[in-house]
Order: structure tokens, then C-alpha cells, then sequence
């Protein structure tokens, strides 16, 4: 008896869905539990069909639909009884005197906006006309008076009313979750219209994101930090599309190295192979084959590989997937995998495989500081399959071979998607040293020297930003590298240009730079 004290009765529900999952058990349910159903257009008539009895919205509102269905619920009949306060005589009394009966429950979802966006064919009047402007209103309306009307958004939560309903009523509790959930609801909604306004606006005024809990991590980089992965409302992540063959659940850190050795294989040509960790790649090899791409990517670093995830962007076949569990890896991710290497891999249990589309190239990227976010374009190499930018230009005595050219290209790829100050040493289409996320870029050349050891001899070195004096050029050259390639753009080009000729090194500008931090 005292529980039920608590319940708000459901006599009236007003119902008005576009998707209809769900709907119908869930009217057949109130109608069950004496609880009268409004609804109107589309959604009367599938209740109708289903043999639920249903009032039509324009039989309490006396106002026939107008302009071709905009105009239905958008009544003071209707959202006087959503909001009236039963705690305030005076709303009792109006709405009595209006001969108007409160509505308990109002169960809405909207217009498929985004789903229309994201059709390529969809014209912009199409678009328009999916901003849905009654179903917000309606969600809003019942969220405010939360403490007296039920709101429901999500087809996930009818069971839960329904059988909330059955017991005598919903409770506070009950509702402010339901109205939480139906304010965030139609924040997304509105959120997507205006990023759908700016499309054509690099970095708008207000930049609305609306992110979504896809699901919780067992922790975050470390264990004592919560971690969950959202989702941003509207698009879909190539982690979303992928499907996970096998292996423990994917944590935060997973995620994090996954996207990075994704992205940077997508620029690979083909064969190629990426083994990173901790963001930044310990091996990365273009090949005849991906088996050999895949081995000549490990020989870069085995002992940083240990524990990394192996990227490859091409069908991993059953040859590679033997090369890839003679070793220890967290995760390999390939566009595909055949039969032979699905099963190979199982004998590893806890290795998770992904199968996934590439990342898409372009959009923005953030990173959070206090307060706000730093926003700007996702940077972009364009060096994928094989082809040297055309601003890219010989600034030294000594020309690079062909050979020499193509295994710049590469460095230069790698260490475009290295932590900064980044140098990466590499022999023909494989990187053999990799000095990432250094202070200084000597430091950096340093520590790439030393995990390519004698593999120096012959080899070209690619840094991400120029190089402000002719040390790090020097360090390069003393150690064996043939052909460096780099932005430029220092006061001190010329110092270090006249390095290059007296090292008989080649030289090349690209006009351009690639911090990561």
C-alpha cells in the first residue's frame, strides 16, 4: 500500500512513434491495464491495425491535421495536459474547466533525421522535412513535468513502463531517469541538425557534439581510472562496423593503439603491415607479399613489438597468421581473413581479431583541455600507393635514386604518424629504427640509430618537422643514411643543406610538416 502511494497512475497515454518497434506490445499492455491511448497519423493507424484500440488526437483537439501532417499535436488541448502541474489547484481547475484530461505517459520517437543525412541521395527539401518539430516538443513538454508524466524515447524502456504500469503507476525515480534520457534525446536530435547547417563551415561558432555510451571498459589506461567508449550520435566509427572474431573484450588502451596502427596501414600501399604500440609504430613494412611485409615489419623492433597490435591492410592470409602467433600481440586487425588464418589464430585464445573498414580520412580532431577542446582538421599525408608528392623538391647536391625516392616516401609516411619530435630510419619500403615522442630530434635520431643499428648503412631517415640545426643531419649521416627527407623551412636550411652536400647525403623538402603530439 505505501509503495503504490508513490505510483503515478497511468489513465492516458499519448502515443506517437516513427520507428514502431516495440509499439504494440507495449499499447496492447496499457489498453490491458484500463489506460486509454491518444495517437494520430501513421502510428493510430498501425495501433488500429493491430487491434488496439486508440482516441485520435484530432478527436480531442477538435483541429482537423493541416499542412500535410506538420501541424497534428501541436495543441493546447495536448500539451496543456502533458504539463499541467497536478500539485497546483489552479492547473486542475483549468484544465477541468477546459474539459481537458491529463496525459501520464507520452511515448514519442522522432523523425529519422540522421538516417535521411546520411543518404547520399536524399535532397535537401527531403532532409528538411525530417526535422521533426512536434516530437521534441511533445518530449520536452513531458520531461519538464517528470514529476507528474512518464516520457519515453527509446523502444528499450516499454517493458519497463509497461510493467511499471501493471503495479499501479510509475515511480519519481522512474520518471526523472526516463525525462534524463529524453533531454539527451533530443539534444543529439538538435545537435545533428545544426552539424547538418554546418556542413559546409570548417570550424563553426558552436560546435554541438553529442557522444553516446556504447559500453563501459573493465578500466582506462590504468586500473584505478573508469573508462567507457562512446559513440558520436550520427556517425558510425569503423570499431562500431568491425567485428571482433575472437579474444578477450578490447580495453581502452587496445583502442587506442588499434586506431593508430589502423590509420597509419591505410596509408601503406599494398602489401603493408604496421606492428605499434603505445601509439606510435615499432614496425612498418611495405612487401612483395603480406607474409613478408609482416616480417620484415617485426624485425624492426621484436622486443617493443612484444605485446603491440599488428595491423594489416590487406586480407591476412594463412601464411602470415603463422608468422603472426609464433609471437605475442594484443590484437591483429585486417580488412578480412581467410578460413585457414581464422583457425590459426584461435590457438590463441586471448588474442583479439578485428575485422574492419579503414578510417575514414579528413573530419576534425580534438583533444580535450580543461574547460574545452582543441579542435582542428585531421591531418592528412596522401603518400599512399607509391607516389611522391609533387611539392616535394631536391634541395641537395646529390640526387636521390628511384629506390632511395620510394623508401623516403615511406619514412615519411611512417613519420607522419609518429609522436613528435619523430625520426624514422628506414631500408627500402621497411622501417628498421623508429625515435618517437622525443624532446629534442637529435634525441630522436639517436634513439632510432640505435634500434636500427648497423641496418643504417645505405638507409634514408624521414622527420616530421625540419630539422633547426645540422646535427641531427650529421648524426644521420655518420651513421650510414644515403637520403633524408624533410619539411624545411629553418633559418638554418642552408646550414644544414650545406651538411647534406658535405656528407654526400640527398636532400629533399616537403614543403610541409607533421607534428603529433
Amino acid at each position: 500500500m505505501g509503495a503504490n502511494m508513490t505510483r503515478q497512475p497511468v489513465r492516458q497515454a499519448l502515443i506517437s512513434v516513427f520507428d514502431k518497434t516495440g509499439v504494440v506490445d507495449l499499447a496492447t499492455r496499457l489498453v490491458a491495464g484500463g489506460v486509454v491511448i491518444i495517437s494520430s497519423g501513421g502510428t493510430a493507424k498501425h495501433l488500429r491495425s493491430h487491434g488496439v484500440s486508440v482516441v485520435d488526437v484530432a478527436d480531442l483537439t477538435g483541429a482537423k491535421e493541416m499542412l500535410g501532417g506538420r501541424v497534428k499535436t501541436l495543441h493546447p488541448t495536448i500539451h496543456g495536459a502533458i504539463l499541467a502541474d497536478r500539485s497546483l489547484a489552479s492547473h486542475v481547475d483549468e484544465l477541468s474547466d477546459r474539459g481537458i484530461s491529463p496525459i501520464d505517459l507520452v511515448v514519442v520517437n522522432l523523425y529519422p533525421f540522421e538516417a535521411t543525412v546520411a543518404d547520399p541521395n536524399a535532397t535537401v527539401s527531403e532532409i528538411i522535412e525530417k526535422i521533426d518539430i512536434g516530437g521534441p516538443t511533445m518530449i520536452r513538454a513531458a520531461a519538464k513535468n517528470h514529476a507528474h508524466v512518464a516520457v519515453a524515447t527509446d523502444p528499450d524502456d516499454y517493458p519497463g513502463i509497461a510493467a511499471a504500469v501493471e503495479q499501479g503507476g510509475t515511480l519519481p525515480e522512474e520518471r526523472q531517469v526516463l525525462a534524463r534520457k529524453a533531454f539527451a534525446h533530443t539534444a543529439g536530435y538538435d545537435a545533428a541538425i545544426v552539424r547538418w547547417f554546418d556542413r559546409d563551415d570548417s570550424l563553426p561558432g558552436l560546435l554541438p557534439l553529442t557522444l553516446e555510451r556504447v559500453e563501459s571498459l573493465r578500466y582506462g589506461e590504468n586500473p584505478h581510472q573508469p573508462a567507457a567508449i562512446y559513440t558520436e550520435r550520427g556517425a558510425q566509427g569503423w570499431w562500431r562496423e568491425a567485428t571482433i572474431h575472437q579474444g578477450k573484450a578490447m580495453s581502452f588502451n587496445n583502442y587506442a593503439d588499434t586506431e593508430a596502427a589502423w590509420r597509419l596501414v591505410g596509408d601503406l600501399s599494398r602489401p603493408g603491415v604496421v606492428v605499434m604500440k603505445h601509439m606510435n609504430a615499432c614496425g612498418a613494412a611495405e612487401g612483395a607479399t603480406l607474409s613478408e611485409a609482416f616480417g620484415t615489419a617485426w624485425e624492426c623492433d621484436p622486443k617493443s613489438g612484444f605485446g603491440g597490435i599488428v595491423a594489416l591492410n590487406e586480407e591476412l592470409d594463412e601464411d602470415t597468421a603463422r608468422r603472426i602467433v609464433a609471437n605475442f600481440v594484443e590484437v591483429v586487425i585486417a580488412p578480412g581473413l581467410t578460413e585457414a588464418a581464422a583457425n590459426l589464430l584461435a590457438s590463441k585464445k586471448n588474442l583479439r581479431v578485428v575485422t574492419a573498414r579503414f578510417p575514414e580520412t579528413g573530419g576534425l580532431d580534438m583533444r580535450r583541455v580543461e574547460g574545452g577542446m582543441l579542435v582542428q582538421y585531421r591531418d592528412s599525408l596522401a603518400t599512399a600507393g607509391g607516389d611522391v608528392p609533387a611539392e616535394w623538391r631536391v634541395v641537395s647536391e646529390r640526387t636521390p635514386t628511384d629506390e632511395e625516392m620510394a623508401a623516403l616516401r615511406f619514412a615519411w609516411t611512417v613519420a607522419g604518424h609518429t609522436k613528435s619530435n619523430a625520426i624514422v630510419i628506414a631500408n627500402g619500403r621497411a622501417a628498421v629504427g623508429v625515435g618517437a615522442g622525443d624532446q629534442s630530434r637529435v634525441g630522436a635520431a639517436e634513439r632510432a640509430i640505435v634500434k636500427a643499428g648497423d641496418r643504417t648503412v645505405g638507409a634514408v631517415a624521414a622527420s616530421d618537422a625540419f630539422l633547426p640545426f645540422r646535427d641531427t643531419l650529421d648524426i644521420l649521416a655518420y651513421a650510414g643514411v644515403r637520403a633524408v627527407v624533410e619539411p624545411g623551412g629553418s633559418k638554418r636550411d642552408d646550414e644544414v643543406i650545406a651538411a647534406a652536400d658535405e656528407s654526400g647525403v640527398s636532400l629533399v623538402f616537403t614543403n610541409k610538416r607533421h607534428f603529433r603530439h
